[in-house]
């Protein structure tokens, strides 16, 4: 026969030790799972960091755009304004006018029909019917005719200055959408850099501001093209060391075309505000044709702007963190220069 005997029962002692094996593996588990993510290394952080205040630097410009265009609409809307209150009391005036002669012809026994038309609740009505000017003085026929010509030139207006209200509200939302997403792309920027020592930062911020490379003229940077040129060049040296603040145009802090439109007014020249723009503001050259003053325009979207300094380099306002400085271009993917 079989045996039906029970099964041998494990002893304390190894059921003890199992069980603290398998919970000492489950605390292991679970701190793996849970564990901080590693540090990131110096040049993960550059890398980051480096491609961080590159979008930041698109959204300025757009923001440049954006607000610059709001400038722009913000005067043609109170012009337009203006020219509307202006009409209104021009045709106020003429209905005026009208009602003196309605009031003319009722103490005189009567107002003529068509004046009476005209200024009943639709008088739109009685200005496209052209038969009826026959029925009034020539002296009427003129006002009113006046006075369909202001009515309608005030609609138009009132019209134009709507449109551009509505387009003025975009802008103001793309501004705000702009500054936003500029501001998250630096608040990254600055976390990441907050992870290194002062000495890992600085190397990051400025690799070669140790060398004292930012602060030096290049050697033998030949002669601007023009006067506008030099002045624009000196204006812009005269800031080296100043700060980068995304949308600033000086005169203490600057963008990177900030730094270019601030440095060409100074020369009494005006030029767009913004890089796109100023890429077509005066005459397209090969970077190797360029002369100091001359405008640089970098990366494929236009997005980057410096004034050439010569050598190679140029003068511009580089990112956040950073002044302005000299710097060779090829850094910073040249497309081609501008001569104002």
């Amino acid at each position: 026969m079989a045996s039906h005997r029970r099964p041998k029962q494990a002893s304390r002692a190894r059921v003890a030790v199992l069980t603290t094996a398998a919970a000492a593996a489950v605390v292991v588990s679970g701190q793996a799972a849970h564990a901080a993510p590693s540090t990131p290394s110096k040049s993960e952080v550059k890398e980051k960091v480096d491609k961080l205040y590159h979008d930041a630097e698109i959204a300025t410009e757009k923001y440049n755009g954006a607000k610059e265009k709001q400038g722009k609409l913000q005067k043609q809307v109170d012009n337009l304004q203006d020219k509307v209150a202006r009409e209104q009391s021009h045709l106020n005036k003429l209905l005026g006018g009208l009602g003196s002669i309605a009031s003319s012809q009722y103490r005189n026994g009567g107002i003529d029909p068509s004046v009476q038309l005209f200024l009943s609740a639709d008088p739109d009505d009685y200005l496209d019917k052209a038969s009826a000017l026959d029925q009034v003085s020539a002296k009427q026929a003129e006002a009113i005719k006046q006075i369909q010509k202001q009515k309608r030139d005030l609609d138009q207006q009132r019209q134009e200055a709507s449109s551009k209200l509505r387009d003025l509200e975009k802008t103001r939302k793309d501004l705000a959408a702009n500054k936003q997403s500029i501001q998250g792309k630096l608040k990254k920027a600055q976390a990441l850099l907050n992870t290194l020592t002062a000495k890992e930062r600085a190397a990051v911020e400025s690799p070669r501001a140790s060398r004292g490379e930012e602060t030096r003229p290049p050697m033998g940077h030949g002669v601007p093209a023009s006067g506008r040129a030099a002045a624009a060049y000196a204006a812009a040296q005269s800031k080296i060391g100043s700060p980068y603040v995304w949308g600033a145009t000086g005169e203490n802090s600057f963008d990177c075309s900030g730094l270019t439109s601030w440095a060409y007014k100074q020369a009494g020249i005006s030029i767009p505000r913004t890089s796109q723009a100023q890429a077509n503001a005066g005459t397209r050259i090969p970077l190797s044709q360029a002369k100091p003053g001359d405008l640089v325009i970098m990366y494929g979207d236009f997005h980057h702007v410096g004034l050439y300094a010569g050598g190679g380099k140029v003068l511009h306002a580089p990112k956040p963190g950073a002044s302005v400085r000299y710097e060779q271009a090829s850094y910073m993917a040249p497309q081609f220069a501008v001569r104002i």
